[in-house]
């Protein structure tokens, strides 16, 4: 028996050893493929990039995971004890390892087996660490074994507030939120320190399972798991019973988060976030936490994006109506059907679906998505005439079973004073873009790609290459200018023929009134924008200056040098024609357009400064009675200041007696110059105030004739003009500003001599301080200038003016 005892001992002893070997065996296989958990000591967890406005709301986020990283001594304690008591009660006090916990959980699986439930594990907070950032979420007992290992070593490296650190700002709690912070915003809206108990407790119940706590979906199930973490809590003793009580007797409610978003600012954003890609990468933009103050003006970008859309609404409306896109069955299920029912995206925010349930020759009947009952008057549908090809109307309907037919799925919009009426909308097809700049300093301070950022993402303002028309007059004349001519010399307007040489059709270029004027100032050439003059004065001053001037202001640094250019046939963006308007009022400065001031990493630190201007003594420290930093940005003077404000002058006299005339109606001081583009293809209107600059191109994304009397004035002027009637609002007017050695001199603007007592119109000309009127005038006529006497009355002895 003894024997028989001995024998069983040194087997059992063995097979121990046996075991102590395997166990030993695995362990070290296992330690070699274990990951280096050292990179958790300077570990930087995917952080969403802000970008900011001007006055510091937040304008967009991006992120490939939606986190906010926050410091462990930044997190409330309250925060961090709901979650240590609902996932890991001893966490301060184990090594890592909660060995009570594990036989808790191995004798709950004994019970589970043959259930077919899933085994239930006792990871304290460090294995879950381990297993979040180092392992896979794999179900095995070598990974069980690998996440042990790990939380020991993790816990010997670490200090507890450090693991804390990682895993609350790592942890996924559904609702697209990775990490507490970004859960609290988007459960609640809040920050950290502005939760309540039983919200905090609601985001310690979500570890186990997001989706199985989901309070819009599982209320119950989301409200029994928080009050069981308030439980816990009190047992811990981290709350009263008092404060558990108040807090366990509260519903659960969560906010639907919007986006949250400055409005309007999706083409501004994507501009930004386009520029930081191509400059920084996509893994810094998407994951950097980057922090990025943009230049964009919040309230002048809701007006810029307002009079946009608004003037894309009115050209649309006064081309007609171009029929239902949809049409259903009024049958049973016609609501469902009116809900599945897409129709173009891009529609105004106060703009709904509707079905067209009964039509009689006044009114028609409707009923919107959320079963409101209304009526469209026939009154209201006075613009809604038949839209044909080459923009041509039908008759204005005089029965509304002209527009709509029964069942035709619309966009309609509430007549405010009205409960039950509605006016009929249609989204336009029509496109433009615009820009705003501060003159002073290249601040983009608004930027509208386009109708809708829903409808069509390509941005019309910095993306769109198109033709300028007459609004590149300016630049042809400015370079004149600049040569030594004068807003008083006389330009010919008459037929031009230009022979382009053997195989080629003469060029004929014409005015767009057909019509000639004869002899008329270099002012009012491009005052009532006249081509034919326009062509003559490239023409006498060289193309090879034009060329080079529009590569000075940044219109095109390409300009081909043919004379047609002169008249805008080349094309640019809206951005760059902005900037280049930008030169003529600020005095010949060029500012080139910037959205981005300043970028920050995740720290803090600034990686990206627009301003570089050197400062030696913005360095201090402190203030030790030293005199404060003197310093100004230096600009590139790129035009003569006193040519710059010669044109300056002659734009205002556009928006007073010229084709931006339309604008005397904000008695303000303003300037600009329409565009036109052949068959009316594409309108502009480039104008500013003396401290903002905007500019606006109306079009089709595919090029056709917006229709003959579309012109820069029609189309493209009312939306400047909008856009400046509010945003100069409250803000007082003011000259434009003049540099020293101007002379103002009274002149007749027909003739561009000295003023006398009997001439009917006189304006007040800005001339170079060098120029002096004698009897000589210089005349741009056929090929080249010529410099005519005067008669004692002043008279050239030409014809000036009258047409022929």
């Amino acid at each position: 028996m003894l024997k028989f005892l001995s024998y069983m001992a040194s087997l059992a002893l063995f097979s121990l050893i046996i075991v102590i070997i395997a166990i030993t065996y695995a362990v070290s296989r296992i330690n070699i493929t274990l990951p280096d958990y050292h990179q958790l000591e300077n570990y930087e967890p995917p952080v969403t990039t802000r970008l900011f406005a001007g006055d510091g709301q937040v304008m967009m986020e991006y992120a490939a995971e939606k986190r906010l990283f926050v410091p462990i001594e930044k997190i409330p304690d309250q925060v961090k004890l709901a979650f240590i008591a609902a996932e890991d009660k001893h966490f301060y006090q184990h090594a890592g390892l909660d060995y009570l916990g594990i036989i808790r959980a191995v004798l709950g699986n004994v019970k589970k087996m043959g259930t077919g439930k899933r085994p239930a594990g006792a990871s304290t907070i460090t294995q879950q660490v381990a297993k979040n950032f180092l392992l896979s979420s794999e179900l095995s007992y070598t990974r069980k074994l690998k996440e042990a290992i790990l939380a020991r070593r993790i816990n010997k490296a670490f200090t507890k507030d450090h693991v804390l650190e990682l895993y609350l700002n790592e942890i996924y709690l559904g609702n697209r939120a990775y990490g507490v912070a970004a859960a609290a915003i988007n459960y609640f809206g809040k920050a950290l320190d502005e939760l309540t108990l039983e919200e905090i407790a609601f985001l310690a119940a979500l570890p186990k399972g997001p989706n199985n706590y989901n309070p819009k979906t599982k209320y119950d199930a989301a409200v029994a798991r928080r009050n069981w973490v308030i439980d816990r809590m009190v047992e811990d003793g981290y709350v009263t019973d008092e404060e558990a009580s108040a807090a366990k007797a509260k519903p659960l409610k969560v906010v639907e988060r919007k986006s949250g978003f400055l409005k309007d600012t999706e083409y501004y954003s994507e501009e930004v976030r386009r520029t930081i890609s191509r400059n920084f990468g996509d893994e810094a933009l998407y994951q950097g936490g980057l922090i990025v103050r943009t230049t964009v003006d919040p309230r002048l970008q809701s007006i810029a994006t307002k009079a946009l859309r608004k003037g894309l609404i009115d050209y649309d409306r006064r081309h007609g109506w171009r029929g239902a896109t949809a049409n259903i069955a009024i049958d049973e299920n016609y609501k469902d059907n009116l809900k599945q029912t897409k129709l173009d995206a891009g529609a105004e925010s106060s703009w709904v679906k509707a079905v067209v349930l009964k039509v009689s020759k006044q009114t028609a009947e409707i009923e919107t998505e959320d079963e409101k009952i209304g009526n469209i008057a026939l009154k209201d549908l006075t613009w809604a005439r038949h839209a044909e090809k080459g923009k041509n109307m039908g008759p204005v309907p005089t029965s509304v079973e002209q527009v709509l037919q029964k069942g035709d799925v619309i966009y309609v919009e509430p007549i405010k004073g009205d409960k039950n009426a509605f006016a009929l909308r249609q989204v336009p097809n029509v496109e433009g873009g615009m820009a705003v700049m501060d003159p002073h300093t290249g601040k983009v301070l608004a930027l509208v790609g386009g109708f809708s950022f829903a409808k069509s993402q390509f941005n019309r303002a910095t993306q769109a290459y198109r033709q300028t028309g007459s609004s590149f007059k300016p630049f042809v004349y400015l370079t004149a200018l600049e040569q030594g001519y004068s807003p008083t010399d006389l330009i010919l307007d008459a037929p031009f023929v230009l022979d382009q040489g053997a195989g080629m059709p003469k060029w004929k270029p014409v005015n767009y009134s057909k019509k000639f004027y004869g002899l008329m100032t270099l002012r009012r050439g491009v005052e009532l924008s006249k081509n034919l003059m326009t062509v003559r004065l490239a023409q006498d001053i060289g193309m090879d200056k034009i060329v080079e001037m529009s590569k000075r202001v940044g219109v095109n640094d390409n300009l081909p040098p043919f004379l047609s250019s002169s008249l805008g046939a080349a094309d640019t963006r809206v951005i760059n024609m902005v900037s280049a308007y930008c030169v003529i009022v600020n005095g010949g400065k060029k500012v080139p357009p910037y959205m981005i001031e300043r970028i920050q990493d995740r720290h803090g630190r600034t990686i990206y400064k627009h301003e570089q201007t050197p400062c030696e003594t913005c360095q201090a420290q402190k203030w030790e009675n030293q005199e404060e930093p003197d310093f100004h940005v230096v600009r590139e003077q790129v035009v003569d200041p006193l040519s710059a404000y010669q044109m300056t002058s002659i734009l205002e006299g556009v928006a007073t007696r010229g084709t931006g005339a339309r604008l005397n109606g904000l008695h303000r001081h303003l300037a600009g110059k329409t565009g036109t583009t052949n068959e009316t293809k594409d309108a502009w209107f480039v104008g500013f105030s003396p401290d903002l600059v905007a500019g606006v191109y109306v079009g089709f994304d595919e090029p056709e004739s917006l229709g003959r009397a579309e012109t820069g004035a029609q189309a493209a002027l009312p939306i400047f003009y909008d856009f400046m009637d509010e945003a100069l609002k409250g803000v007082p007017d003011s000259s434009f500003r003049i540099p020293a050695g101007i002379k103002l001199v009274r002149v007749n603007p027909q003739t561009g001599r000295p003023s006398s007592p009997g001439d009917a119109t006189v304006i007040i000309e800005a001339l170079k301080p060098d120029f002096e009127f004698d009897n000589r005038q210089r005349v741009i006529g056929n090929g080249d200038s010529a410099v005519v006497g005067s008669g004692q009355d002043g008279s050239s002895g030409l014809q000036i003016g009258g047409e022929y």
